[in-house]
């Protein structure tokens, strides 16, 4: 599944299903499925190489992620899941900003220590802010593809171990609604939110309407991706 952006055909990292059978809910399942394709990452995206340059400069990343409808057994398709590193020399994790671009989406955010676990509600033109100290899921609930795009800082790895330890998430999303992963110590209870209203949406200089890529193109306004210790007031009331 290439994807053409900025003139260009782009290859995808394809996450399979056995990349991620650890968190697999429905294990029975998984003993008779194939390694099917499950989801799409195209990484480094950019129009121009202006932009390119733009990016780097920043030290962001814009990447855009499909996932086609699928049910792994009795769970929606989902992504592995991960958790992000501190920042150099600083006790808080990168955040990182979600568009959804086509389809439907739930963001299931977590702390380590579960003392909070959230799903955000996000459709088309919503954006969803991972603040610091979250780890995140993102579930495809529909039948329809979800497209979604982020942009991140471009200098650290995410850590995918914590997720994969506790064989998946807080919670599973399923046929059956919500189920509590026995994996895990007590979590807290599962909060339900949709995704940041368009007065919440501005205090990152965004709208529901405009795609979030532009905002590259302005020099300081994703610093808090890059350096959330400076920009505190803006994970207020994201989550």
């Amino acid at each position: 599944m290439d994807l053409e952006f900025g003139g260009k055909r782009r290859e995808p990292d394809i996450r399979r299903l056995f990349d991620m059978r650890e968190v697999i809910l429905d294990q029975e399942w998984l003993k008779t499925a194939d390694n099917l394709e499950l989801y799409y990452m195209y990484r480094d995206l950019f129009l121009s190489r202006s932009d390119g340059e733009r990016l780097r400069d920043q030290g962001l990343r814009y990447d855009i992620t499909i996932i086609p409808p699928h049910m792994l057994g009795c769970e929606y398709i989902k992504t592995a899941g991960h958790y992000h590193p501190n920042i150099p020399g600083g006790g808080i994790t990168y955040p990182e900003l979600y568009e959804v671009i086509e389809g439907e989406a739930l963001y299931l955010l977590q702390k380590k220590d579960l003392s909070d676990v959230v799903v955000v509600n996000a459709s088309a033109g919503d954006k969803v802010l991972v603040p610091p100290d979250y780890g995140h899921i993102t579930i495809n609930r529909s039948n329809k593809i979800l497209k979604m795009a982020n942009l991140v800082a471009r200098d650290f790895s995410s850590l995918y171990d914590p997720i994969k330890e506790k064989a998946g998430g807080a919670y599973f999303f399923t046929k059956d609604g919500w189920i509590k992963n026995e994996h895990n110590l007590e979590p807290a209870e599962l909060r339900r939110m949709d995704a940041p209203s368009a007065g919440k949406l501005r205090q990152l200089g965004l709208t529901k309407g405009r795609e979030m890529y532009p905002l590259i193109k302005e020099k300081g306004r994703l610093e808090f991706l890059t350096h959330p210790e400076k920009h505190p007031d803006q994970f207020d009331g994201m989550i």
